[in-house]
């Protein structure tokens, strides 16, 4: 019964248009980031940014993306490559999704800073719109059978087909982590846009974003096959970090943190001006 039960369905990992070859899960990623980056900016507006500072962000957000999602996979598959160039070759596959956030807001951070913009409000209305990215990037994993786990019973389990999937299936039923997550950050997303129709304090969205992603990546990953590090995955052991601070903030600190409120620079100076001028007023 339960493998009556499980899905099924045979994956397209490449579609051929004349020469090319192209990726479904490429491209997922690609739509995601863009629809991500649409629900992101009327969030950014309402918060006193132009749409022209929100793009000039995601451009930079995009190219350390890639970047981070690449150097976090190779970090965490060392022994899978022979020479540096190998490891370079982002287009044979091989990325981190939770390298490709970290790196995209670390791209992103000198221009925020250079336009005097806040971190945490930036981060707190990207927060919906990376969560969307994901959804949307996961139906790319579905459609080329990535991310396949673990054999199971379980009726969301993954029948493997007779045809090629973009990672190993190792058994006659696997767990389908993608699925899982991609019903997971559904959720979150809901949660997000109803917490974010009542005003908070600055960095409050993107704390639940990373404390809530973050636990279920933990939970995901124990079903997944993939190099482990003391137990865990590279993902774990970002994801445990992450809920870390994440949770710090949310629990303990229950305010927006000083650092990163780089739309505040300027009042110190306004009011050292004001200061300076009522103190001539009184000599």
């Amino acid at each position: 019964m339960a493998v009556l039960g499980a899905i099924s369905y045979h994956p397209i990992v490449r579609v051929h248009i004349g020469p090319l070859s192209i990726s479904p899960h490429g491209v997922g990623i690609a739509v995601g980031f863009l629809i991500g980056a649409r629900l992101m900016v009327p969030a950014a507006e309402r918060k006193g940014m132009t749409a022209d500072q929100v793009y000039a962000l995601l451009t930079r957000a995009a190219i350390g993306a890639v970047i981070g999602a690449r150097l976090a996979y190779v970090a965490n598959h060392l022994s899978d490559y022979e020479s540096i160039g190998e490891a370079l070759k982002v287009w044979k596959g091989g990325i981190s999704l939770l390298g490709g956030i970290f790196g995209a807001i670390i791209a992103a951070l000198p221009k925020m800073r250079d336009e005097r913009l806040s971190f945490w409000k930036v981060m707190d209305a990207a927060a919906p719109g990376i969560a969307l990215g994901i959804i949307i990037g996961r139906i790319g994993d579905l459609i080329v059978a990535d991310h396949l786990g673990k054999a199971t019973h379980f009726f969301l389990g993954y029948k493997c087909p007779n045809a090629p999937t973009a990672s190993p299936c190792l058994g006659d039923v696997v767990h389908q982590t993608a699925l899982y997550d991609f019903f997971d950050t559904i959720v979150l997303l809901a949660v997000l846009l109803k917490l974010r129709q009542r005003e908070r304090y600055d960095g409050f969205l993107i704390l639940v974003f990373g404390a809530w992603y973050g636990a279920m990546r933990v939970v995901e990953d124990f079903l997944r096959e993939d190099v482990r590090h003391f137990g865990l995955t590279g993902s774990q052991w970002t994801a445990l970090a992450t809920i870390a601070v994440c949770l710090s903030g949310l629990v303990f600190l229950r305010r927006t943190p000083r650092w990163g409120r780089w739309d505040d620079t300027v009042m110190p100076a306004a009011a050292t001006s004001a200061d300076g001028a009522e103190a001539e007023q009184k000599e």
